[in-house]
């Protein structure tokens, strides 16, 4: 038969027929009929079966297959007729299929069909045996599973993402963020939340997150007494589903004027119980819910056994942190003494995970002959050990101190402390005595991170300070020997020591963090304070910190002189060509606002050769002051200071010599000039009177 014939002879012109086990044969099974179709002659027998199936009368069905398409939709038809077409075309022997019957009432019956296909000898075609069935009822069940199905499936995403969002959470704040953050509802399939603690005989409310809700904030404590649905399920540990909360007004007063402004219409009261004691509730609302399945309720109580579970863990979490924090905070000076000469000022920033406690620290100690001692220092680990382990040190390190001793001695004995104690654990430190009358600072280091200095110019620079082992490694190899940098802070300048939480950033070299911290230095207000609030607010929150810092900020005070004796002062580093030309600029601006602009030239070239001899000559960097001397005539000194203690010599350099001609130069320029022993060094000083200057200059 030609696919073209047998296409004509699908049922209606749209769908094949049902098969049946034999002609004249009846299916009394109860819905199911059978039918025999004949591929050569084109008719098609129903059995009585069959008919009610189809709810057809014998006076209304022509025994062809198009007379079936009283019944069945043309789309259904369609469909059941490519099914027929591909078993005829592709040589198998049967096929299923399900489409609509739509019965006299209108009602549309889901039918259910199976054939068999007979072939002759060569694999023709011939007749089709097969039944049909009415399978509205399966279907119906069918259907009736893949919602329970789908429901469980989505109750198990709930669960599942719910239970992943909180297992982040280790705060009691991490977890009402995630409960209220974004998707938070969706995740757990409701539309409103509230969330309360018991403390004491109430129950807080921590947590609100849906529409209208925000009104419950009125009542945040309530009292644990059965007079709210939500202190009753915590006191009962009974969860309660209301399908209506309108019905509740009557049994709870207190919540009618709350019930008729918030726009739900269920709600699951949840008590959290964690290990056999209530500690807070839950709150869940739905609109247009009218029931709470076995499966959802279960989910429900699923759901507040997980929230308990996380708050507990966050409960125990938070009061460790306090524990931590307070024992952290009893470790670190509670006082900074006050200096003369100079301001300090300290912060101290906590990371932002974990216990928030570490090993970083600061110090600030007075020493004898008006010096003080700075410390920062950060001992490895973050955790009560580390933190107990710092306490100790950090006493220790200001006992030696205290005692007199040089800033190398004070770190090798600190390095003993450390290996001697009953721990594993190493320290890195920043030591350094300051003088604030002279300036001068000797500075140590053990493994940590050096100073910055900011010059009264704006300039800042990492100065280079020699440094040893960190604490208590240094011992273990026998390597106590921390070598000392003699600095010097003039007037106006400052210097900002910290631990590497300040200059790390995840992912980066330190490298960058030490330029961005140059840069916030640069950009920052003079007084100490301030300076350290703008580091705090520009580089600990900018990096999210997940590590300590501690910060120390010292400022040399100004010494501008007065209004009619004005005084400049400037470092110049050894290997810092730039200060060189920093200072001659500071130099002319200074005579310039002085009135004194004719001397410009003469006192730039003397402060120039006087710097060039002691960066060249002395182990070290300088310092450079001019001031006003107003008595008894109006002059200029100038103030070269080293660590030198061997005086310059005046040579008479030959005529071919490219050196020694620095001192005649300044005697020649100068009116008067001198050297003076100052400290552990010495200082060249040169004077520039007006008058004599400018009558130098005369024709």
């Amino acid at each position: 038969m030609a696919a073209a014939e047998r296409h004509d002879r699908r049922p209606g012109g749209k769908s094949p027929g049902n098969p049946r086990t034999g002609p004249g044969e009846r299916l009394a099974l109860n819905g199911m009929g059978s039918f025999e179709w004949d591929l050569t002659d084109g008719t098609l027998v129903l059995d009585e079966a069959g008919m009610t199936v189809f709810d057809l009368e014998p006076a209304e069905f022509d025994n062809t297959p198009e007379g079936l398409g009283l019944r069945i939709p043309p789309d259904d038809a369609a469909r059941l007729g490519d099914t027929v077409l591909a078993v005829l075309d592709g040589g198998e022997e049967a096929y299923g299929q399900y489409f609509t019957v739509q019965r006299r009432d209108g009602r549309d019956q889901w039918t259910h069909t199976q054939g068999r296909v007979v072939r002759d000898e060569e694999g023709r075609p011939l007749r089709i045996l097969g039944i049909v069935r009415d399978a509205t009822a399966e279907l119906a069940h069918l259907n009736a599973l893949r919602k329970l199905e789908s429901a469980r499936a989505q109750q198990a995403t709930i669960v599942q993402r719910t239970t992943e969002a909180l297992s982040r959470a280790v705060t009691v704040d991490d977890v009402t963020a995630t409960l209220t953050g974004a998707g938070a509802l969706e995740r757990l399939g409701a539309e409103g939340l509230a969330l309360g603690l018991v403390e004491g005989g109430t129950i807080k409310i921590i947590a609100l997150s849906g529409e209208s809700l925000e009104i419950l904030s009125e009542r945040k404590f309530t009292r644990l007494d059965g007079t709210l649905p939500l202190s009753q399920a915590v006191l009962t540990r009974k969860a309660r589903f209301v399908t209506s909360l309108a019905e509740l007004s009557d049994e709870f007063p207190l919540l009618a004027d709350y019930l008729n402004r918030i726009q739900y219409d269920a709600a699951a009261y949840l008590p959290l119980i964690a290990q056999a004691k209530a500690i807070g509730g839950l709150v869940l609302f739905y609109r247009r819910r009218t029931e709470f399945s076995p499966e959802e309720q279960n989910l429900c109580l699923g759901l507040a056994g997980i929230v308990a579970q996380s708050l507990q863990r966050a409960l125990l979490f938070d009061q460790e942190r306090e524990f931590a924090t307070m024992l952290q905070a009893a470790m670190l000076p509670r006082r900074i003494p006050e200096i003369v000469g100079g301001e300090i000022a300290v912060r101290y920033h906590s990371a932002w995970s974990g216990r928030e406690v570490g090993g970083d620290w600061y110090d600030v100690i007075a020493l004898p002959r008006d010096r003080v001692g700075i410390v920062v220092g950060d001992v490895q680990g973050h955790d009560t050990h580390a933190a107990a382990i710092m306490g100790q040190l950090r006493i220790a390190l200001r006992a030696y101190a205290g005692e007199g001793h040089p800033p190398s001695t004070v770190l090798a004995r600190a390095s003993r402390f450390l290996a001697e104690l009953d721990t594993e654990r190493f320290a890195t430190c920043m030591y350094a005595q300051v003088d604030l009358e002279t300036g001068g600072v000797r500075a140590v280091r053990a493994g940590h991170l050096g100073p910055l200095i900011r010059h009264t110019d704006g300039r800042t620079g990492w100065p280079n300070v020699r440094g040893g082992l960190p604490l208590g490694l240094a011992t273990v190899f026998e390597q106590e020997e921390f070598p000392e940098t003699r600095l010097d802070l003039v007037p106006g300048e400052t210097l900002v020591l910290c631990t590497d939480g300040l200059v790390e950033e995840p992912g980066t070299a330190i490298t960058q963090g030490m330029e961005a911290l140059a840069h916030a230095v640069r950009s920052g207000p003079q007084e100490a304070g301030a300076l350290a609030d703008h580091l705090s607010d520009r580089l600990w929150e900018r990096w999210g910190s997940g590590d300590d810092v501690a910060l120390l900020v010292l400022r040399r005070a100004p010494d501008p002189g007065t209004h009619r004796a004005p005084r400049i002062h400037q470092y110049v580093h050894q290997a810092d060509p730039e200060g060189l030309s920093e200072a001659r600029y500071a130099l002319r601006q200074a005579l310039r606002d002085w009135g004194m602009p004719e001397l410009a030239d003469d006192v730039e070239l003397a402060a120039g050769e006087l710097l060039v001899n002691a960066l060249l000559h002395t182990d070290g960097g300088a310092v450079l002051t001019m001031e006003v001397l107003p008595e008894p005539v109006r002059r200029i000194r100038l103030w070269v200071k080293d660590r030198s203690s061997v005086w310059p010599r005046r040579r008479t350099p030959g005529e071919s010599a490219t050196t020694g001609r620095g001192l005649l130069l300044v005697d020649a320029l100068a009116t008067h000039w001198g050297v003076e022993s100052r400290g552990d060094g010495k200082a060249v000083w040169c004077e520039f009177d007006a008058a004599g200057s400018a009558a130098r200059r005369a024709p």
